[in-house]
């Protein structure tokens, strides 16, 4: 009866280590995503652009222009990163997993421009899983209104 017990015990208990287990690597592997983007538009690293974005992508700009689709999306962000050259960082404070497959990262976006005032901003990006890789499907970018 204790055998009988213990198995049982132990079949409710490693579930839910394995799954807090996979959501740890995932939420690893969803920074470290994030970071090879910034380390992209940085280094305007084409090869690796094209390897983290999904194919419809979708990104929405804080001036508001829409880049919908790989083309439009991968166009808009080597022309941005030519007209706003500065060195770019994106800090992930918070993931949220949709499923196991689908996620939302929320990110600090700073530019420090050449005369070394920073843009300050946030982005989400929401990130899928295809195949055993994480890529990025839609970034949103925001630049908060000043306050009264």
């Amino acid at each position: 009866m204790r055998t009988i017990l213990l198995l049982l015990g132990l079949s409710l208990i490693i579930p839910g280590f394995l799954l807090a287990q996979t959501t740890s690597q995932s939420e690893e592997a969803i920074h470290s995503l994030v970071a090879q983007y910034a380390q992209a538009r940085e280094t305007r690293d084409t090869t690796l652009l094209k390897s983290i974005l999904t194919n419809d992508i979708d990104q929405l700009v804080s001036s508001g222009e829409w880049r919908r689709g790989f083309e439009g999306a991968f166009k808009g962000m080597m022309r941005s990163s030519t007209r706003n050259p500065g060195q770019r960082t994106l800090t992930v404070e918070n993931v949220r997993f949709l499923t196991s497959e689908a996620a939302i990262a929320d990110a600090r976006y700073e530019i420090k421009n050449s005369d070394g005032s920073v843009r300050k901003m946030w982005s989400t990006f929401i990130v899928v899983k295809e195949a055993k890789d994480w890529k990025i499907t839609a970034i949103r970018n925001m630049l908060p209104a000043a306050t009264s």
